[in-house]
């Protein structure tokens, strides 16, 4: 077995030696601990494999809450050179843009904590959630289509929100090259239905508590003070993104041999950038990722009004303003440095948030001296953390951090040790409320299914991928 080499704090290398075809070395983040955990499991082969994909530049990465995916491992990071590199729907996920936003309020938890469960209720009212669930908002193909070429812009027009949301959003809500006539008609009629839901898994709406601060300048920066409500919301392109990624893992199934080269696992299926699998994937791959923008904008919009109708107050008097949306799932095309030059590149990331610092430049004006929120969602019984991109992130691995905790147990092996019944209980316990829309699945969701999150941020903030603002307490979650 090849021995990984630690080369920095909290970085580990796997050796080009590792395996057949190897075109760079992986770069695992982690603490020894974890990295024990993943050798234990086939996750790191997978770190491996990315990197004998063509075009690939300077390594295969592996964040702090890694665990085994499809084709790609969660919490994977490859960047592929534009003109000789591939694209793979493996290496985005088949949640198309999951990703995480916050909003802020101007309250104390404290003076809400009264009406705690009366809101989570009508919260659950409000944003359908489980699979297969449907939305309010019932669009034909035609709008649909309009939709997920304009983005979140498309919803303001419209009168959802306001011109702020957009701008604080990664990529003001819209990634440029969406075509819907990439767009198959089974996936427009699974998306006309389900945009304003919340879906199952690990998809959620959180009620948190700012407990404390690590950057006290950032916080103010982000108009955080300790003590205040904040509400997180987890989800991605629910239906439509992953008819997108079925429809061309089909299409891309026996590409590669036409193209020259091999793969050492079929679920990679990667086709050059600049052909026309390549490109027809992107152009579905953007409409699916400003679905999945819309759908947060959504479920924010039924959110506000779920405050105003509890509260009896309106949305400016709540504070209930945005504080960033950040995607964990994609492929987007990025000018980083590599070598000293400026170089355009696609960078995958799957189960990994963009994390870019001031230097970087296409953050919120209002953001621009501290570098861009990044949200590290934890289990729904410890803890989540707001971060900020840093500079030294763009070195380390092309400006990207953790999405989350990351799993310990699978579904199944979660379900073993514990019911849905029983988390509930003990999150009770602990003064947090619980909705969820499917019991049995509660379990899978359970706080001992994932790492410890405290660990995987102190790992992003030890290896310069992105620096801890807040640290924040769930008090009402709502979960598919």
């Amino acid at each position: 077995m090849v021995e990984i080499k630690k080369i920095a704090d909290f970085t580990y290398e796997i050796p080009t030696s590792a395996a057949p075809g190897m075109r760079a070395p992986g770069i695992v983040f982690s603490d020894e601990a974890l990295l024990e955990k993943a050798k234990g499991e086939t996750v790191l082969k997978q770190v491996e494999n990315v990197a004998t994909l063509p075009g690939i530049v300077k390594a295969s990465f592996a964040m702090p809450d890694i665990h085994l995916g499809y084709g790609f491992a969660v919490g994977g990071v490859a960047a592929f050179d534009v003109d000789s590199g591939v694209i793979s729907p493996g290496g985005v996920g088949f949640d198309i843009n999951c990703g995480v936003r916050v909003l802020k309020t101007n309250m104390k938890l404290v003076d809400i904590k009264e009406k705690l469960e009366e809101l989570m209720h009508e919260l659950s009212r409000s944003i359908p959630k489980g699979v297969g669930e449907k939305g309010k908002l019932r669009l034909s193909e035609k709008e649909l289509r309009e939709a997920v070429t304009k983005g979140v812009s498309w919803a303001v027009k419209k009168g959802y929100g306001s011109q702020e949301d957009i701008e604080f959003c990664e990529e003001e809500g819209r990634i440029e090259g969406a075509n819907p006539d990439k767009v198959s008609s089974r996936a427009y009629q699974r998306g006309s239905s389900q945009l304003g839901t919340l879906g199952a898994g690990n998809h959620f709406v959180e009620v948190q508590e700012v407990v404390k601060f690590f950057d006290e300048e950032a916080a103010d920066a982000f108009g955080l003070f300790v003590g205040q409500a904040l509400v997180m919301i987890h989800t991605g392109s629910r239906g439509f993104g992953h008819q997108v990624a079925s429809d061309y893992l089909k299409t891309m199934g026996s590409a590669p041999g036409k193209y020259g080269f091999s793969l050492p696992d079929r679920q990679l299926a990667a086709v050059p950038i600049d052909s026309d699998e390549g490109r027809d994937y992107y152009q579905a791959m953007a409409c699916a990722m400003n679905y999945a923008w819309l759908n947060r904008h959504m479920i924010t919009h039924y959110t506000r009004s779920s405050f105003e109708f509890i509260f009896r107050q309106s949305i400016s008097d709540l504070g209930l303003d945005l504080l960033y949306d950040v995607a964990h799932n994609g492929a987007k095309f990025e000018e980083h440095v590599v070598d000293g030059k400026a170089r355009k590149l696609s960078v995958h990331r799957k189960g990994a948030t963009r994390s870019f610092g001031p230097a970087m430049g296409q953050i919120p004006k209002a953001y621009k001296d501290i570098g861009q929120p990044v949200m590290i969602p934890g289990d729904m019984g410890r803890a989540s953390f707001i971060l900020r991109g840093c500079d030294k992130s763009e070195e380390q691995a092309f400006s990207s951090t953790a999405h989350g905790a990351g799993r310990l147990l699978s579904r199944k092996g979660a379900k073993k040790q514990i019911t849905g019944a029983e988390v509930r209980t003990n999150l009770n316990k602990k003064g947090i409320v619980v909705v969820a829309g499917h019991m049995p699945s509660l379990a899978e969701e359970a706080p001992l299914a994932y790492k410890d999150v405290h660990k995987v941020v102190d790992i992003c903030q030890g290896a310069n991928l992105s620096l801890k603002v807040a640290e924040l307490r769930p008090w009402g979650v709502l979960k598919g």
